[in-house]
């Protein structure tokens, strides 16, 4: 199934995408796509609706994040090995893990905003990871029973807040508002059989700048599911974003930074397309 949420910033609908990909409305069947609606049991009985028995959505509302109400929004950072070779990086020997502020979360056709004073806003095409039931101490070999679906994420990053001002930590590059678009869909687990299978790209202006696949993965989703929840809970509705192949605009040389204007175009294979505009933060304050 491809579920998605519509409407209007926080109030938005609860859908599902039919096979001839028109919306169709879900608000008569569970109250929104979060972690209730996730659950094996719920998911199961979603399945078995017959889609052109639900009222289609009329127009074209806009599409908000796949997820409602995520609580860990997890990333992983330099898990592809040649973009940690274009940012000068050692391949890590454990998967190097940040959080994303759930404030960063918007839709896949909002607005990218450049923080204020920002001059190295950058973008990374990621596959998502949504969790379905609760993770904690699982093995490797049991993770995937956890996640619900996929979805795209454009792990959005200020690279001077990232690095200069960091600390030594991603935070602060990483956590802005509008810097977690996820969807258009969550895809659950029977269309995706395997997530290291996946190839993902990202445009800028029509350019492309990442081409990629999960198979060059140093750590896969299984691992990284299993090694995330050694170390915290993952609850139903989390989302983990698993890392981004080269092709950053800080790698390029001369590096290349989103400016006010840009449009980024992204998809990652099975899960759906993104795009959104550039916008300086002077336009919405």
């Amino acid at each position: 199934m491809k579920l998605v949420r519509y409407g209007r910033p926080g109030k938005e609908k609860p859908g599902l995408i039919d096979a001839a990909g028109k919306l169709r409305d879900l608000s008569e069947v569970v109250a929104d796509i979060d972690g209730a609606t996730l659950a094996p049991r719920v998911l199961a009985r979603l399945a078995k609706i017959k889609p052109e028995t639900l009222p289609a959505v009329r127009g074209a509302p806009r599409i908000g994040p796949c997820v409602a109400d995520v609580g860990n929004f997890v990333a992983v950072g330099l898990n592809y090995a040649d973009h940690a070779a274009e940012q000068g990086l050692a391949i890590p020997a454990e998967p190097v893990l940040f959080i994303k502020a759930r404030t960063s979360i918007v839709g896949p056709y909002d607005d990218i905003v450049i923080p204020k004073g920002a001059e190295k806003t950058d973008w990374e095409v990621e596959l998502g990871v949504v969790i379905g039931t609760r993770a904690s101490y699982v093995s490797e070999k049991d993770a995937l029973a956890h996640v619900a679906g996929y979805c795209v994420v454009n792990d959005v990053s200020e690279r001077d807040y990232q690095k200069r001002r960091g600390g030594g930590q991603w935070t602060k590059g990483k956590g802005c508002p509008t810097f977690g678009p996820i969807g258009p869909w969550l895809v659950t687990t029977d269309e995706i059989p395997d997530p290291q299978k996946l190839s993902m790209w990202l445009d800028v202006d029509g350019e492309r700048m990442q081409s990629g696949s999960t198979a060059t993965m140093i750590f896969g989703v299984a691992k990284l599911v299993s090694d995330i929840s050694q170390y915290m809970v993952l609850e139903p509705g989390d989302v983990v974003t698993t890392g981004t192949p080269p092709g950053v605009g800080d790698g390029r040389k001369p590096p290349r930074y989103l400016k006010a204007g840009d449009t980024v175009s992204l998809g990652v294979e099975g899960l759906g397309q993104q795009a959104q505009r550039v916008v300086a933060w002077s336009k919405i304050a």
